[in-house]
């Protein structure tokens, strides 16, 4: 194994195919769909194409992320891609973030500067982060991906060993939403020993695939209208799991061949998944958008993304040992209203050591890349405590040894 350092720079032939196929789209008839009921809206869709072919500028996007320490390696045959970032503060946490889908690495770039360098952006240096933000296996950079049978599980395995034996970290910080929260909740519980702490948006218990979702007397008072939220997601809006988790290949090729069957794709989750009030832009911009969707398009990851579905569905979790919780470590959780499900908390308890739990009004699934300040006052406040049990516990195994 060895570490080195990447740098993104897209060939100009490869931009420019892009542009031949942008405007070579055969466009699907679209109508009565104001509301995208149907799916994504052909008008948006249109709008926001055409941003891409005059207005939005790659290279710019390309320089911000090379503003960022990246680099790349191969564990047991995986690529993998991902951010380092070292903070600048008395004793820095290392802490390794885990996105979902169809996230990327990039909808952590503004929490970025603020957990690694806290005083130039209001805070205590105090609370200062190492970053190491990976792209899963077979997203974006961490390609490509030709191993089969990499879940969730198999992952919080490939970020262990590139926390403590690639980057030489003994104990570190966790947190993760979506896919990323369930790697982030394996390695809190398979490598609690290595494990300061676990902090996840929304979060779910590790055994919830395959099991029927809560009841809705299992939701408290205060966690009023979760369970039809829950219920409406699954019934409504969960086709693309049911696609990706059982014929991932079949839908690839159409989304690999199109950059516009791409977007629509990648746009209608932003737009249904946050807090946008309908209203996609009010979220993100058409820059942050296409960004998004480039990296997905530029790597040719999104049939090994989709197939990250399909692979870990098919894999039931199963501890690694017998703790009671299964996840030991102190645990916090934020919960955004307008995330898109909700497991109550009396079905986390039992899986979890649950020390901070947050809910917020405002932010949807994005957390990161919607409410940046929001996640990291909250990363601050739950590891802060913990930051003084991690250097004496440091402390007494160099003396132990």
């Amino acid at each position: 194994m060895s570490v080195e350092p990447f740098h993104l720079a897209v060939p100009d032939a490869e931009l420019a195919a892009l542009q031949r196929r942008l405007r070579d789209a055969r466009w699907s008839p679209d109508f009565s769909n104001d509301d995208w009921a149907y799916g994504t809206n052909a008008v948006y869709l249109k709008e926001l194409v055409a941003y891409w072919q005059d207005g939005f500028d790659w290279r710019a996007q390309e320089a911000a992320m090379n503003a960022v320490p990246q680099f790349r390696t191969v564990i047991d045959g995986v690529p993998v891609h991902f951010v380092h970032c070292r903070g600048k503060g008395p004793n820095p946490m290392p802490l390794i973030m885990s996105h979902g889908w169809p996230w990327t690495f990039w909808d952590f770039a503004k929490v970025i500067g603020p957990l690694t360098d806290p005083a130039a952006h209001g805070g205590d240096p105090a609370d200062s982060f190492d970053v190491v933000i990976p792209s899963l296996p077979g997203f974006g950079f961490s390609s490509p991906l030709i191993v089969p049978g990499i879940t969730a599980v198999r992952t919080a395995d490939l970020w262990h060993t590139l926390m403590t034996e690639e980057l030489g970290y003994d104990r570190y910080a966790v947190h993760g939403g979506d896919w990323g929260g369930f790697v982030t909740a394996q390695l809190a519980h398979k490598y609690h020993a290595s494990v300061i702490g676990m902090h996840a948006l929304g979060g779910a218990p590790l055994d919830c695939f395959n099991k029927p979702l809560p009841a809705v007397e299992q939701y408290a008072a205060d966690e009023a209208g979760w369970h039809e939220k829950t219920t409406h997601f699954f019934a409504k809006e969960s086709g693309y799991s049911a696609i990706q988790s059982t014929k991932p290949q079949s839908l690839s090729y159409g989304l690999n061949d199109s950059p516009v069957g791409l977007a629509a794709w990648l746009v209608e989750k932003r737009r249904s998944w946050s807090d946008c009030g309908g209203e996609v832009e009010q979220c993100f911009s058409k820059d942050e958008l296409l960004t998004s969707i480039m990296i997905y398009w530029i790597t040719q990851t999104i049939g090994t993304s989709a197939r990250y579905y399909y692979e870990s569905w098919k894999a039931p979790w199963e501890p690694a040992h017998d703790l009671q919780p299964p996840v030991p470590v102190p645990v916090g959780i934020l919960k955004l209203e307008h995330d898109v499900c909700h497991w109550p908390r009396s079905t986390m308890e039992p899986f979890f050591n649950i020390q901070r739990w947050t809910h917020s009004e405002v932010g949807g699934h994005f957390a990161p890349a919607e409410v940046p300040e929001l996640v990291t006052d909250e990363l601050r406040a739950f590891f802060r405590p913990l930051r003084g049990e991690a250097e004496q516990q440091h402390s007494a195994e160099k003396v132990s040894v």
